[in-house]
């Protein structure tokens, strides 16, 4: 359904992707995760054909996105972070707008039109002013442009950033609505949308993939982790190499300001030797305790793992 291989995007010597390659089927909602800078958006609007790669392919349904976009393109949906609204056009006609750009069939626009506005919750609002809308709507109509030609693949850019909780649960529950039939890939800073609405993740740090796996893997290889999550005041590898002096700790991996993932050796409790490394070096204790299973906390793990 979507195929990705090698992909690599180079901004002179700054390289924003690297060597990146995943596959989807039909039906599967990608969480793609990283942190800010990681290479994210640039994979997704090559993805999209917005942008040429330095290297590699992405096929949409076999269809080669550079050899052929046009093709492509009609298969595609797309919300960038910035939704490409036009505010003085109402809901109606800017769909009607966007419907002619997609070259959706003139038989077929009404309906297709009529779709997105019943899916995504627009209706009501059809004939008011975009400018005028919330947030909130203003993102549902960006959704609703990129579901208006009936993409079988939907790619969303944090479709949920800058809206309030309210709004962050209809927009997610729309999104969980909108899969089955479409492969969906979803980019987000909010890890728990990601176990509620994906099938699998990808995450990549400085444009290179660290993890790829479904979610039900992810908490099955997890499940039985003995590792310990440590945050202190202080930072640095002065924290890191007194942590590993003790006796049976296997291994400190940093992550965030101040946070360590510590591997006890095997059968070794180090709880209350860390506690007092931390107070005699006085760190500032701030938290200690299982490494449990969350995307947070793989996130994190895979991340640190990259840069230790």
């Amino acid at each position: 359904m979507v195929y990705v291989h090698n992909l690599t995007k180079r901004y002179g010597s700054l390289v924003a992707v690297e060597n990146l390659s995943f596959q989807l089927d039909r039906g599967d909602v990608l969480g793609f995760l990283g942190p800010n800078g990681a290479g994210k958006t640039t994979t997704m609007r090559i993805i999209t054909g917005y942008m040429p790669p330095t290297k590699g392919t992405v096929h949409i349904e076999g269809v080669d996105i550079f050899d052929d976009p046009i093709r492509a393109k009609k298969l595609i949906g797309y919300l960038p972070e910035n939704p490409p609204l036009y505010n003085d056009m109402t809901v109606a006609e800017y769909l009607d707008f966007v419907a002619d750009i997609k070259q959706v069939k003139r038989k077929e626009k009404k309906s297709k039109i009529f779709y997105v506005l019943e899916k995504c919750g627009l209706s009501e609002v059809r004939k008011r002013i975009i400018g005028h809308l919330s947030k909130g709507y203003r993102q549902r109509v960006g959704i609703a442009q990129a579901l208006v030609n009936n993409p079988s693949v939907l790619v969303l850019d944090e479709p949920t950033i800058g809206l309030d909780p309210v709004q962050i649960i209809e927009i997610r529950d729309l999104i969980k609505s909108l899969s089955g039939e479409r492969t969906v890939i979803l980019s987000t800073h909010i890890l728990p949308e990601v176990t509620m609405i994906c099938s699998k993740v990808v995450i990549i740090n400085e444009g290179k993939m660290v993890l790829e796996e479904s979610l039900q893997n992810l908490s099955e290889g997890l499940r039985n982790s003995r590792e310990l999550l440590l945050r202190v005041r202080q930072s640095g590898e002065t924290v890191k190499e007194k942590i590993m002096s003790l006796k049976g700790v296997s291994g400190v991996r940093m992550g965030y300001s101040g946070e360590f993932i510590v591997t006890p050796s095997e059968g070794r409790e180090i709880r209350e030797d860390i506690v007092r490394i931390v107070i005699e070096n006085d760190f500032g204790l701030l938290e200690l305790r299982p490494l449990v299973n969350t995307l947070e906390e793989i996130f994190l793990k895979v991340i640190s793992s990259e840069g230790s």
